[in-house]
Parts: C-alpha cells; structure tokens; sequence
C-alpha cells in the first residue's frame, strides 16, 4: 500500500502532462485497488475537468465509474461530463452507457437530461 500511495504522491503534480486515457486509467485503477486517495482524485477532477473534450466514451465511463466507486464527491466534474457526454452518447458502445448509468446513480449525481438521452440512446438497441 505504500507504494500505491507514493504513487498517488509523485502522480498529482505530473497530472497536467497526462492526456484523457492517462486520468480516466489513473482513476480507474486508485478505484479499483480500494485504496483511498482524495486528493489524487480532487487533482484529477481539476485536471479533467476543462479537458472533458479530449475524452472519449470509454474515458467518460471510466472516469465516472471510478469517482462513484472510491466514493469521491466531484458534482462538478459528474456534471460537466454528463453535458459533454450526452451529445456524444452515439459513440458509446453498450458497456459505456451501462457503466455511465451506475456511475451517476451509484454518486447520487441528478441527470435526469443525461438518464433519458442513454435510454433514448439505448432502446434502439435492444
């Protein structure tokens, strides 16, 4: 766990020179491992948030998947993806929907816009 948190150290400060893949899997991977790093993702959040155009589908599911597991209020950051997402929900394959829908209803983050357009969006789908 030490060196998971020396890394949360050394990372937040380099965050800048991270593209939209290299934030989204930062986040993705601090969730995963259940290892507790507010302020990496607070510096994250920060960073990607006025960055959200440089994000795909996949970044958008992961980011969002990733705050909502380590339990990270960012409504902020919920909020911007959630309007630069849901013009774009076309390009999102099923398993990004999904995780987008868990995130946001896992965070508790209101997006009843971006809950109808992936229903839209995913009932043809079907």
């Amino acid at each position: 766990t030490e060196f998971i948190e020396a890394i949360a150290v050394e990372a937040r400060p380099r965050l800048g020179n991270f593209n939209s893949q290299n934030l989204a899997n930062v986040a993705w991977a601090f969730a995963k491992a259940n290892v507790p790093a507010t302020e990496l993702f607070e510096a994250i959040a920060a960073e990607a948030q006025p960055r959200l155009r440089e994000f795909n589908e996949q970044d958008f599911a992961n980011t969002a998947w990733a705050f909502a597991t380590a339990d990270v209020p960012a409504t902020g950051l919920f909020e911007a993806i959630a309007a630069e997402a849901q013009p774009r929900l076309g390009e999102f394959n099923p398993q990004n929907l999904t995780n987008t829908t868990w995130a946001f209803a896992t965070a508790d983050v209101p997006a009843t816009g971006l809950f109808e357009a992936i229903a839209a969006e995913a009932q043809p789908r079907l």
